[in-house]
């Protein structure tokens, strides 16, 4: 595909069920009447001629409005044009763009259509084509047009299945509209009849819609670009408390909410990468939001992200036993604090005889007594992994079994905690309360409405096109991907305020964009406004093209963020998928933008010193001074950077940390030295392989050339792959290239992601590097883990670019546009001032 820089077309798609305008008929001689109803939509045409018809019974009524009354109003209606024939008016019928529009003679404020009066504003049903379900549109305009011509405009109203939830329309309620922008001029004889349409704004108390009686209700308006469902007023919400300005360090002057804290649940949280830099981006719109709380089924992310934020409450558990977790303990909350009971276990006895017999503890049994109730979880923590599968499906009951305690036993240490279920404490409710009011005073996890701001990546690895079996019949049924259903289910109890949920974009190109869409639906069900973006890294200020899906959401009493417009100039490398042509985040082709420079990967990575395949060092000096802008600010110590030391104080700062690849086997160690050091190398430029056209094939003339092992130095699968079209095999990256996508696996068979100049792959810290994690972020567990963790983390920068954002919408500093300028480029918005950043850190 031919690469193009990332601009946004200035093309609307309304993607929507909208009437299209057919094309003009050939015929030089008739009337108006029949050339007018030959350009509408088909849906419309039969309305029209019936009320060529039946014009006895359409009629406006009244005398007209006042010619200064109707100029002031509709002033496009009556600019000085002349219009000789009947052709330009019907082409000025078809096409009404370009301030094209119909010439008024009169205006009118009401009309009558088969004996019913219709006034301004009014909403009614239009006829719709044969097996169509009638249009919804509100009058805003009635008026004769200068060829004697009855019109009305008509702003559309939108049911869910109109929107691009299409088949998703049906998780809303049937009697929810959504309004529009889009308007049109039809003949006044299309209306069939009007319909009771009610405007419903939120309760900012109850964060919630009172539906009054009515035949159809409306909440938000629906706009193509960036598929935005958002609240109809305009106005800013600010946060109804005490208000106090921010500190010139956060670079914003403007006046922020008095509450200290913004909360965040990171769902699927990996290493931490999203929540980090919402927290970077939030601090630098003036708001301070934490990381409470962060849930990850794998434990080696969990350890990279307690280790980088030790004050988050990290749990390693799936998210349906989170969930599970999340009502048990709104119960247990509801029970022993938010009722104020004070009863003990002594209490409970009240009203009973007193049991006067002596317990007889002469036996040899031993006695175990509870000294504490440590933590909670859902599921049984006890279960053996190194079970059998037979074992495991036996056991598969018991994880069902509900809530789990870590006890601490009186008289043994803590080698002695174990895991007990609830049913096993009846007689322990004084440890069990002491817990859940300590628990519920620390916040160790969220109530419905505490977090204030839920994100993360649901995997849908069923979308994948590596996936063989991917159910394209019914999505959502993969087991692959249930976890978005998990992550829309933990959003509709927890209640946030705003949801940022992100993804790959194949989630919009599997089944037509199935996975999005329902994504969408659940959050315009629960009454979320959304909006849906499409973002690349390198847009950012990365040398990584990487584009991913980002879907906002925020409650009706707030302000929906809008996008953050790029801010480095980047080419595009993938296709956009159909019917999602509108959501690419970019200045649009007629738009003025001075982007800098797109960043390559020397500028990211040559600072690094030299390593080979098998080094091991975790961590080192740099040994050398940065290169480049890039290079002086993502080595910024916790201490340099702005609001960062606070959550980091006790770490080693200044040094390198997670410098070295995944070790390769001799066989392909050996392959990877015989690849030359030059731009665009790979297996293809090994002895005995040819290209003809793009497709490689054995050189006849060459015997197979063999490894020390005895393999072959051209291994099979590479001349196979994507039947021998492709060059990503063993390729080699150069300095002056942009990698296209930071994967979790360092294998080297089937990507191209060998360093310039040293024969190895790249390290877990480039790779990290070209993500924008800053250097003094710190990763766990074993190599291949940590390759993993970096390569599915979202691009620092993207998220904090996200936060800032945020923050102005927190703010109330958000409009109703989909985008925003940002006033920082990635890394030097890392520091809170460039004087604090010595230009010579080569420690």
């Amino acid at each position: 595909m031919t690469t193009k820089r990332i601009r946004q077309s200035t093309k609307q798609n309304d993607a929507v069920s909208k009437p299209k305008k057919a094309k003009k008929s050939s015929k030089q001689d008739f009337e108006v009447e029949e050339a007018i109803v030959s350009l509408l939509p088909p849906k419309l045409k039969r309305a029209t001629k019936r009320s060529a018809v039946d014009s006895n019974k359409i009629c406006f009524v009244g005398k007209p409005i006042p010619v200064d009354e109707a100029q002031s109003k509709w002033p496009h209606r009556y600019l000085k044009k002349e219009i000789e024939t009947h052709r330009d008016t019907i082409a000025l019928c078809s096409g009404l763009k370009n301030n094209d529009c119909i010439k008024a003679k009169y205006h009118y404020r009401k009309a009558k259509v088969d004996g019913v009066i219709y006034e301004l504003n009014d909403n009614a049903y239009v006829q719709a084509e044969k097996g169509k379900k009638d249009s919804i549109a509100r009058i805003l305009e009635l008026f004769v047009s200068d060829d004697q011509q009855q019109f009305f405009t008509a702003q559309w109203f939108y049911r869910a299945q109109d929107t691009v939830l299409q088949d998703h329309g049906r998780l809303v309620d049937k009697k929810r509209v959504f309004i529009s922008d889009v308007k049109d001029e039809i003949p006044l004889g299309c209306i069939l009849r009007k319909v009771d349409i009610a405007e419903v704004k939120p309760d900012k108390k109850k964060n919630k819609n009172k539906i009054p009686s009515c035949e159809l209700y409306f909440d938000m308006k629906y706009t193509a670009p960036y598929l935005t469902f958002s609240k109809i007023s305009n106005e800013p919400e600010r946060i109804e408390s005490s208000t106090s300005t921010i500190s010139s360090e956060s670079g914003s002057n403007v006046v922020a909410a008095d509450k200290s804290e913004w909360s965040l649940l990171d769902l699927y949280a990996g290493c931490g990468a999203m929540s980090t830099g919402l927290f970077f981006g939030a601090f630098k719109s003036g708001i301070k939001l934490v990381t409470r709380w962060a849930i990850d089924i794998n434990k080696h992310a969990c350890e990279s992200l307690k280790l980088n934020h030790p004050q988050t409450h990290v749990r390693n558990e799936t998210a349906e036993n989170f969930l599970s977790l999340l009502k048990e303990w709104a119960k247990l909350c509801e029970e022993f604090v938010l009722n104020g009971s004070e009863s003990s276990d002594s209490d409970m006895d009240d009203g009973e005889e007193a049991n006067d017999e002596v317990v007889d503890d002469s036996s040899d049994s031993e006695v175990f007594e509870v000294e504490k109730l440590l933590q909670v979880c859902y599921g049984n923590p006890n279960k053996d992994k190194k079970k059998s599968k037979k074992d495991k499906e036996k056991a598969s009951e018991d994880e069902k079994l509900g809530l789990y305690f870590k006890v601490q036993w009186k008289g043994y240490d803590s080698s002695y905690d174990t895991w007990e279920p609830i049913e096993g404490l009846s007689d322990c409710k004084d440890a069990l309360r002491d817990l859940v009011t300590t628990g519920y005073k620390d916040k160790i996890l969220p109530l419905p409405g505490q977090a204030d701001v839920i994100c993360g990546g649901p995997p849908c690895q069923g979308v994948s096109g590596f996936n063989r079996f991917r159910n394209k019949n019914a999505p959502l049924k993969d087991v692959k991907n249930m976890q978005l259903i998990v992550y829309m289910n933990i959003i509709e109890f927890l209640k946030p305020r705003y949801i940022l949920m992100e993804n790959v974009v194949d989630i919009l190109k599997f089944v037509g964009g199935f996975l999005g869409r329902y994504a969408l639906g659940r959050l315009v069900a629960m009454n979320y406004q959304a909006r849906m973006g499409m973002m690349a890294a390198g847009c950012y200020g990365l040398p990584q093209f990487r584009m991913r899906v980002f879907l906002w959401g925020a409650l009706p009493t707030e302000k929906l963020p809008a996008f953050p417009l790029p801010t480095h100039e980047v080419e595009s490398r993938s296709a956009i998928p159909t019917g999602f042509q509108e959501i690419t985040v970019a200045f649009a082709t007629n738009e003025k933008c001075q982007l800098a420079e797109p960043l390559y990967l020397k500028d990211a990575i040559d600072d690094l010193p030299p390593i080979k395949n098998d080094e091991s060092q975790d961590e080192r000096s740099y040994g050398a001074s940065p290169r480049s802008e890039f290079q002086k600010y993502i080595r910024l110590k916790r201490s340099e950077m702005v609001n960062y030391s606070a959550d980091y104080e006790n770490t080693p700062s200044g040094m390198l940390y997670d410098h070295f690849p995944l070790e390769l086997n001799k066989d392909d160690y050996e392959r990877v030295c015989h690849i030359p050091h030059k731009k665009g190398s790979n297996f293809r430029d090994l002895k005995g392989v040819t290209v003809k056209g793009n497709k490689v094939e054995w050189d006849p003339s060459v015997e197979r050339q063999l490894l020390k092992s005895g393999k072959p130095l051209v291994p099979d699968y590479a001349m196979s792959f994507v039947r021998g079209t492709s060059s990503k095999p063993f390729g080699r990256l150069w300095w002056d290239e942009i990698v296209s996508t930071v994967v979790t696996r360092a294998e080297p068979h089937n990507q191209v992601l060998l360093h310039p100049e040293q024969d190895r792959v790249l390290s877990i810290r480039e790779n990290a590097r070209i993500q924008g994690f800053p250097d003094c972020y710190k990763l766990c567990g074993p190599t291949k883990e940590r390759y993993t963790q970096v390569g599915n983390a979202v691009a620092v920068p993207v998220a904090l670019a996200l936060g800032y954002t945020l923050g102005l919408a927190i703010l109330g500093l958000s409009d109703d546009k989909p985008l925003t300028t940002l006033p920082f480029k990635y890394p030097s918005c890392l520091a809170p001032s460039l004087d604090t950043v010595d230009d010579d850190d080569s420690s």
